[in-house]
């Protein structure tokens, strides 16, 4: 990979991806015959989350561990970037320590401060912008399933938020049909489709925007969905719930779609409204696959990023 970060998968090239979803499924074959790599031994990865986590903080610590690294786990309190310390003075010190850090916090511009003044690799975990470790496991997982990603159709059903923007950029860069459908409101917006149109020009051959969930799931190979109400969206919970009936994923909706259609969720999902049980539990969800799949995409990105 020629990058330096991943701040957002919008700096990514095709050569990259390619690079990164080949080492994934070398590394994931490995560690299930249980072959050992330790090739960050004596590494460390310091985790600045000032959002809560579960996926996020184990599988980077358990991808740290089984590289023969360590990882150091930095909550707000900790270090209240920004306040008690400038971002600034964070990352200069921080890279004078480890060899790699790792932020889930909520302004997309922590993130580009910080990789701004570190002298060492920094990975967005998730931002209010974008989450390019969760985009690229998506586009790793339907590639694992489906065999290659040349015709796949993905509907996404939901809020136009940090995944959804995430996957139109990963998906116009690979050249993979992406729909999705959104209340009025929540859709990607025309500053983001025009800050994607800069990078990967000819987009709307692969990114279209309907307000029919049905219309967006025809034929699909794929159906993704996420939470309609993200941290720091809890006081809006009430109007998202009115504003999103009817674009839940249940099995009525995914009768629209192909007969083996694959649904994903991010997670954490809230049963019962974005997704019903019975669909998330079913025999299309790849839901866990793709959660177990942050751990391999994260062990080939910090080995990527940090042995260059």
């Amino acid at each position: 990979m020629q990058c330096k970060n991943m701040v957002s998968v919008a700096g990514l090239e095709r050569e990259d991806i390619d690079e990164l979803f080949a080492l994934t499924a070398e590394m994931k074959e490995a560690c299930k015959r249980g072959d050992t790599d330790l090739c960050l031994s004596g590494k460390t990865l310091g985790m600045i989350f000032e959002k809560s986590s579960m996926r996020t903080r184990v599988s980077f610590e358990v991808a740290m561990t089984q590289m023969g690294g360590h990882a150091i786990y930095l909550t707000k309190d900790d270090i209240n970037l920004g306040e008690r310390e400038s971002i600034k003075d964070v990352s200069k010190v921080l890279s004078r320590f480890i060899d790699c850090i790792a932020i889930r916090t909520y302004d997309h511009e922590t993130v580009t401060e910080l990789a701004d003044s570190s002298s060492v690799p920094v990975i967005n975990a998730l931002s209010d912008y974008t989450h390019p470790c969760q985009a690229l496991t998506d586009l790793y997982t339907i590639k694992e399933k489906t065999g290659n990603l040349d015709s796949v159709k993905l509907a996404y059903v939901g809020d136009g938020n940090n995944v959804a923007r995430s996957l139109a950029f990963l998906c116009a860069k690979l050249k993979v049909s992406f729909t999705v459908a959104s209340p009025q409101n929540y859709e990607l917006s025309l500053a983001f489709l025009n800050e994607l149109e800069k990078i990967v020009p000819g987009k709307d051959s692969y990114i279209k925007q309907v307000r029919d969930p049905r219309e967006a799931v025809e034929g699909a190979d794929v159906i993704y969905t996420d939470t309609w109400i993200s941290m720091g969206e809890e006081a809006e919970a009430e109007t998202r719930r009115h504003d999103f009936n009817g674009f839940q994923v249940n099995s009525e909706l995914i009768s629209h779609a192909k007969r083996d259609v694959f649904v994903m969720h991010c997670l954490p999902a809230h049963r019962g409204e974005e997704i019903t049980d019975d669909v998330i539990d079913g025999e299309h969800s790849i839901v866990y696959d793709q959660a177990e799949n942050r751990l391999h995409v994260q062990k080939a990105l910090l080995k990527c990023l940090i042995n260059g």
